[in-house]
């Protein structure tokens, strides 16, 4: 279930990151963007690794160095994104909306990819935090207006390098409809998109060929284990969840949503297989 993606390495990021801000702070205003693409990345790991304050500290920093209003997008998408792992999803939501109207294009014909992703990333940052803040309408709302940015853009585009690791496109929008799915209660919804995932990946188009990063692909990885939980498919829950493990062993224990799922199961099952053990150390699950 793994198309090519882009793995993220947290320990050496966390190695390299402070030597690189230390360069572009002594560019002075020439490391301008360096430094908040730099600072933006610092608030991306520190989400990951659920070190809160230090994320908002940095990405607050890189949005008064931005020099332009979709390098600022970038901060406020991950700023979006630590509101909702805090439980802040009226702030999420309303932070969101604001951005998704400042960056709705005049023209979808006449918007640049990266105009169109932008604001595709940001309607589904809306709807993501509307889903989880209860409302359901809105949630779909902002997702059928980046479905249509999606099919404008007519395949899965990455941002360029200086501007965001991310991409954007009709298999992003997929993956985020299915979360929601999962949100809200509705495992066979999200069964049935991860099957018709499955079958683009397969179907080798162009549309969704684009290489995703781990922890965007890894997310959704765990929304089908969640699902298959909950329809009572052990077995293809403990097999996704081992496969993550296997391939980011440093993204998987910061996942509660991960020990959520794997509490669940031995919760229900009571009986523990080697695999769910070895699982229930890796997300630091006590049994």
């Amino acid at each position: 279930m793994y198309p090519l993606v882009v793995k993220d390495g947290y320990q050496e990021l966390s190695i390299l990151l402070p030597t690189l801000l230390r360069d572009a702070d002594a560019l002075g205003t020439e490391g301008r963007d360096v430094r908040v693409r730099l600072l933006q990345r610092v608030g991306w790991l520190m989400i990951h690794t659920r070190q809160f304050k230090a994320a908002e500290d940095a990405l607050t920093r890189s949005l008064d160095e931005a020099s332009d209003r979709l390098q600022a997008a970038v901060a406020i998408d991950y700023m979006c994104w630590l509101l909702m792992r805090e439980g802040q999803l009226s702030r999420a939501r309303e932070l969101a909306t604001q951005w998704a109207d400042d960056l709705e294009p005049v023209r979808l014909t006449r918007a640049t990819p990266t105009e169109l992703s932008m604001w595709g990333v940001m309607l589904l940052r809306l709807s993501g935090a509307a889903v989880r803040d209860n409302r359901p309408g809105e949630a779909e709302d902002a997702m059928k207006y980046a479905r249509a940015a999606s099919e404008a853009l007519g395949r899965e585009w990455r941002f360029p390098q200086e501007l965001s690791n991310s991409t954007f496109g009709p298999l992003t929008v997929l993956l985020k409809t299915a979360e929601n799915a999962g949100v809200v209660g509705q495992p066979q919804s999200v069964l049935r998109i991860g099957s018709k995932v499955e079958r683009l990946r397969k179907s080798k188009s162009p549309r969704f060929r684009e290489r995703m990063t781990s922890s965007d692909w890894n997310r959704h990885v765990l929304d089908v284990a969640d699902a298959h939980t909950r329809t009572g498919d052990y077995r293809q829950a403990v097999g996704l969840l081992t496969g993550i493990n296997d391939s980011a062993p440093e993204w998987l224990p910061n996942q509660r949503f991960a020990r959520d799922i794997l509490g669940r199961m031995i919760e229900e099952r009571r009986t523990l297989t080697p695999e769910m053990r070895d699982l229930a150390v890796a997300v630091r699950l006590p049994v």
